[in-house]
């Protein structure tokens, strides 16, 4: 309990010396055909409590109340920088569908192939595939939003983005993903 003060100074640090808006992320936002994923709000713990159900919340890590203030302040952000969000899917896990619905883009649709690569590390693979090819047919208009876990993120850009973080990317000639920038929560106000 002790370390969730000293982490709550750390990421306002971090989004104070990242400057807690990528001119780039912003910039690819705003054109059609642009996809945003999300990693989940602070949900204390690592992988799922022993028991966990997919479709009881109550056996889930869940978002706390710095998680919920993450989503919310994302949102916020998004709506203040008027990113033109046409659809956001998320993985169905209850901390990915809380994350997305606070964030108030629009209406949330669940999206099977952003379902947890960490807790189901054997089809990390396959999710993986399905994310890329569901992202290289979006073509707009708009911004596609995308929340979903860390390990996610780090299958498709190779690097694990913090709570709450947005990546924007796009897709290449290959079907690799490029990251174009990324942008943290700002600290909730």
């Amino acid at each position: 309990m002790r370390l969730r003060p000293l982490v709550a100074v750390l990421l306002v640090a971090a989004c104070t010396l990242a400057g807690a808006d990528d001119g780039a992320a912003w910039a690819a936002l705003r054109r059609d055909g642009a996809v945003a994923l999300v990693r989940h709000g602070e949900a204390p713990g690592v992988g799922e409590p022993p028991g966990w159900k997919l479709d009881d919340c109550t056996t889930q890590r869940n978002l706390d109340d710095a998680g919920r203030a993450q989503a919310r302040a994302l949102g916020a952000r998004l709506k203040a920088e008027r990113i033109p969000v046409r659809r956001v899917l998320a993985s169905p896990w209850c901390r990915t569908l809380e994350t997305a619905t606070l964030l108030g883009a629009g209406a949330v649709q669940i999206e099977p192939t952003f379902a947890n690569a960490f807790v189901l590390g054997d089809r990390r693979a396959e999710l993986a595939a399905g994310a890329r090819a569901l992202i290289g047919r979006w073509r707009g208009p708009g911004t596609l939003l995308v929340v979903t876990h860390g390990e996610n993120i780090r299958a498709l850009t190779g690097r694990t983005p913090a709570t709450a973080e947005l990546v924007v990317v796009s897709v290449d000639a290959d079907g690799s993903l490029r990251e174009l920038g990324a942008v943290l929560s700002p600290p909730p106000r």
